[in-house]
C-alpha cells in the first residue's frame, strides 16, 4: 500500500498579471522540488485559458507536505502573488488507488 500523498493545486491569475504569476510559480517550482520527501512538483498552464496554472504535486509523506507549507518560499509566494490571483488557490489532496505503473492496453 502507498503511503504517499497527491496534491492538485489550482491558480488562477488575474489576465494582465498571467505572466507574473508563472514566472513566480516556476520559482516555487525550483525551490520546492529540492524539499524533502518531494517526488515531483510540476507546474502546468491551461491550453484554454492562460491565466489558469495547476501543480501536480506528490510528496512521501503527509508531515512532508506539512513541512512544504511553512516553507519560506511558499509564504513568500503566497504574499507576493496574492494580489496577483483572481482568488486564493483551491488546494486538493488525493490518494492514488489504482496500482502504480499499471497495465496498458
Amino acid at each position: 500500500m502507498r503511503t504517499g500523498l497527491t496534491v492538485i493545486a489550482y491558480i488562477t491569475a488575474k489576465a494582465a498579471h498571467q505572466d507574473q504569476v508563472r514566472g513566480a510559480l516556476l520559482d516555487l517550482v525550483a525551490q520546492t522540488r529540492n524539499e524533502k520527501g518531494c517526488v515531483n512538483y510540476d507546474l502546468h498552464q491551461s491550453q484554454e485559458n492562460a491565466s489558469e496554472f495547476a501543480i501536480y504535486e506528490n510528496w512521501e509523506r503527509p508531515t512532508d507536505l506539512d513541512a512544504h507549507s511553512k516553507s519560506p518560499h511558499l509564504q513568500t509566494f503566497t504574499r507576493v502573488a496574492g494580489r496577483l490571483l483572481e482568488r486564493p488557490a483551491e488546494i486538493r489532496k488525493w490518494s492514488m488507488v489504482s496500482e502504480l505503473g499499471g497495465t496498458s492496453r
